[in-house]
């Protein structure tokens, strides 16, 4: 079982099959699988998307790339601050990170304090990605995880794993129960950012890719269960 995992949610999961920001019955459902976690004196991180409001350029696709990115990433910070409310409505304390402060709203991200609160079991919430454009959710993901030396990272996903290739489109797409992270790389597999990839690789951290949908996927990936698709190193 880990001690201190993170958890890579995208913000199109928040608002779940609905057509709305937020879905209350999906976050309530990932929070009571954290509030598990937290019982089984499992130390949890998340990391949010903003894709339920924005999603880059492609709004307009001739829209300078480094607003584009400010604007999602100001789109991280709504939605943490939103989970901090469903977190506290289910009684477990959380607190939002990020790389700069808004005003009263966040806490700027230090490694020391960061480590205190979890020790506490406080839910840190990092939002905001790095604080600079062309870098995704995922690369803050593998930073937070290697700065805070996480035993895993655990991304959510709409499909419960890693395939050879598009599993929406092939039949036969193959799901692999384990593949390398180097594997990742060279065949560039979109599951994630490949700067994230690398620094996991780097830094000797597992990854879990799983499907959110699954019953209670969350408990099972932090509890260390076999789900999705482990990313070796």
């Amino acid at each position: 079982m880990y001690k201190r995992v993170i958890l890579k949610l995208s913000g199109e999961a928040l608002a779940g099959d609905t057509s709305n920001a937020f879905d209350d019955k999906t976050i309530n459902n990932i929070i009571l699988q954290i509030k598990q976690l937290i019982e089984k004196d499992i130390e949890v991180c998340l990391v949010v998307g903003g894709g339920n409001f924005w999603r880059g350029r492609s709004a307009d696709s001739k829209m300078d790339r480094c607003k584009a990115d400010s604007i999602g990433m100001m789109a991280t910070i709504m939605n943490a601050i939103y989970l901090t409310d469903s977190f506290k409505q289910n009684g477990i304390d959380s607190l939002v990170m990020t790389p700069f402060k808004v005003g009263a709203m966040t806490e700027q991200f230090n490694k020391e304090v960061a480590l205190k609160y979890l020790k506490e079991n406080k839910v840190l919430i990092f939002a905001g990605g790095i604080g600079h454009p062309f870098f995704s959710t995922d690369t803050i993901t593998a930073l937070r995880a290697s700065e805070l030396e996480a035993d895993a990272i655990l991304f959510a996903k709409s499909i419960d794993g890693v395939y050879d290739k598009d599993p929406a489109k092939y039949e036969d797409a193959k799901k692999y129960d384990e593949i390398a992270c180097e594997d990742i790389i060279k065949n560039n597999l979109k599951v994630i950012d490949i700067a994230a990839a690398n620094l996991c690789y780097e830094q000797k951290i597992p990854v879990i890719i799983f499907g959110l949908l699954e019953e209670n996927s969350i408990v099972k990936a932090g509890s260390g269960e076999k789900i999705g698709t482990t990313v070796s190193i």
